[in-house]
């Protein structure tokens, strides 16, 4: 794949990861939050499911971009796993954080305190800057 190419794919989607990040901050605000813990459990499940999408295409333009193939069908968090684990441990925590604290206890569990939601979304951040299209000067 040349360079133009791989330029292209992450423009492409880190422009979508950070759509759906912002998405998510919107709907994150509509849960309301009082010190230090959401309202609206509702809207904070909602918001981390969207941020966990946000990380899962970052994941998937990271992979397609080292040469992984892409499989056909829904992939588990154990193939992410497998895969980052083979080339980058610290991205392997990383996954690892944001898999658990926006999908089990964002999305499923609709945890509300606010500081660990924040934690998960820093880790969303962190994993599409991966993806980030470079600027040239």
């Amino acid at each position: 794949m040349s360079n133009e190419e791989q330029l292209k794919i992450k423009q492409k989607s880190y422009t979508e990861a950070m759509r759906y990040m912002h998405n998510a901050k919107e709907t994150l605000q509509k849960a309301g939050k009082e010190d230090n813990y959401y309202n609206d459990r509702k809207y904070v499940k909602t918001a981390c499911g969207i941020a966990y999408n946000g990380v899962l295409i970052a994941l998937d333009t990271y992979l397609l971009l080292k040469g992984i193939a892409k499989t056909k069908g829904r992939k588990s968090i154990e193939y992410y796993c497998e895969q980052i684990s083979k080339l980058d441990k610290k991205m392997l925590r990383q996954v690892n954080n944001a898999y658990e604290i926006l999908h089990l206890s964002g999305y499923y569990d609709g945890i509300q305190d606010a500081i660990v939601v924040k934690r998960g979304f820093d880790e969303a951040y962190e994993l599409i800057d991966r993806i980030k299209p470079m600027q040239e000067s």
